[in-house]
């Protein structure tokens, strides 16, 4: 019988190799209050687990072929680049070969937002351009992904004009193939694949200068761009609308901070309006849907990493669900900055009843909101309140300056929405705008 050493040990080799996940490891009572020498475990060799971390190297060889057939190429990049610190390997093989880079929510960061080749995060709330370059590339290069219902709508139209020459690189072979049909499946790492990929596309000529072969495809994507932008405004009749307070936050802290989510509207104004930068630096629950997530998410992330500044940007449903976490923060002077953008409503819920449901309004406004400021300074943090354009700056000021936790309630139009939406079950270029 493994002692609890080896248990513990084969439950972190679980957890972090192949599909990272979580493990359950149980412990009865008389186990956690006995004693016991610890004795040092062999390396672990599980029976019936051995994930295929070592893509195939002729696989790739396919893919590259084939990538050199193409004139519009896509790279889709998934959360397993980022959480497999791969960030730097995708990057390097963007540049050499010049083909644009679109990311999923939980992808966002693992290349920089402001170079020419991301084209930004495609999906439910993608850019237009964004959407239009999936449904018209003609060969799609999916890395760690899993093309989830949020990213492809209508799954039967997702990247028509790419069929045949869809590439699928994931270390779990379930995913491969389990929505959209893939051509080339690549089982292993991604960090692996992408050394493979970038020894092979090394050893070709075309990609030597494929970049200039495919700027056409890039100026089509940019004028899609400059045709439909995201189109937000920073400000209406003085009101602080969601654009300036992540312009603002955006410029205030350089682009270099960790920023955390809840769910909801403001969790997708920050993934399309912040702009990231640096792998690592976007932390929300994704498809999960957790409210209540991110202030734990932003205290955890100031005390993985204490030399960046940490934002947990929240909604005024969402922070209620741990709002006691600022007790937390304030008893171990954890610097975390929150920022709740306050609609007075479950902003998300209320623009799908406005959109899809009649505007028959339910259980979507809020009418005994606490003063979220007070509350704040109630646990010890400084409280601020910003409830037109020209109180926002001077308050993201002073919410960044003061050294302990802070927080920060916006007040915001209840009426405004997150745009582009591609309605469940269409297909991902039948964009709603308004």
């Amino acid at each position: 019988m493994a002692g609890i050493g080896q248990v513990i040990k084969e439950a972190f080799y679980i957890a972090s190799s192949g599909r990272p996940g979580p493990v359950l490891v149980d412990l009865p009572k008389d186990v956690q209050t006995a004693s016991c020498q610890y004795q040092p475990t062999a390396d672990i060799s599980l029976r019936g687990y051995k994930p295929t971390v070592r893509g195939n190297r002729r696989q790739v060889a396919r893919a590259l072929d084939m990538l050199e057939t193409t004139e519009r190429p896509l790279l889709y990049v998934g959360g397993g680049v980022q959480w497999g610190g791969s960030a730097a390997k995708l990057g390097e093989l963007a540049r050499m070969i010049g083909a644009p880079v679109t990311t999923t929510v939980m992808g966002l960061g693992t290349f920089p937002a402001s170079h020419e080749l991301n084209i930004g995060m495609l999906g439910m709330h993608g850019g237009y351009w964004t959407n239009m370059a999936v449904q018209n590339c003609d060969m799609l290069i999916c890395l760690a992904a899993r093309f989830d219902d949020r990213v492809t709508g209508d799954t039967t139209q997702f990247a028509p004009k790419a069929r045949g020459k869809i590439v699928h690189v994931d270390v779990d072979p379930s995913s491969i193939s389990k929505n959209v049909p893939c051509d080339v499946p690549i089982v292993g790492d991604v960090g692996h694949v992408l050394d493979l990929m970038l020894e092979e596309a090394r050893e070709r000529e075309f990609f030597k200068t494929s970049g200039e072969l495919w700027r056409p495809w890039l100026e089509r994507i940019a004028a899609w761009r400059e045709q439909k932008p995201l189109g937000y405004e920073r400000s209406r009749d003085g009101l602080i609308l969601p654009k300036a307070v992540f312009d603002d936050l955006h410029e205030l802290t350089g682009g270099d901070a960790i920023v955390s989510t809840d769910v909801g509207q403001h969790q997708m104004w920050a993934a399309q309006l912040f702009g990231f930068e640096k792998e690592r630096s976007f932390l929300t629950s994704g498809g999960l849907g957790t409210m209540g997530y991110g202030l734990p998410a932003a205290i955890g992330a100031a005390i993985a990493d204490p030399s960046r500044t940490v934002l947990c940007i929240s909604g005024d449903g969402s922070i209620q669900m741990n709002i006691q976490e600022l007790s937390t923060a304030v008893q171990y002077k954890i610097p975390v900055k929150t920022v709740i953008l306050n609609n007075r409503h479950l902003g998300m819920v209320r623009q799908w009843q406005d959109k899809f449901y009649e505007r028959r309004f339910s259980q979507s406004y809020f009418d005994a909101l606490p003063d979220f400021a007070r509350l704040a300074e109630a646990y010890g943090a400084l409280g601020l309140r910003a409830e037109s354009i020209d109180e926002l700056r001077p308050a993201l000021e002073k919410l960044l300056d003061c050294e302990g936790p802070g927080l920060l309630d916006v007040a915001i139009p209840p009426e405004e929405g997150v745009f582009p939406m591609v309605p469940a079950g269409m297909a991902v270029h039948e964009m709603l705008f308004a």
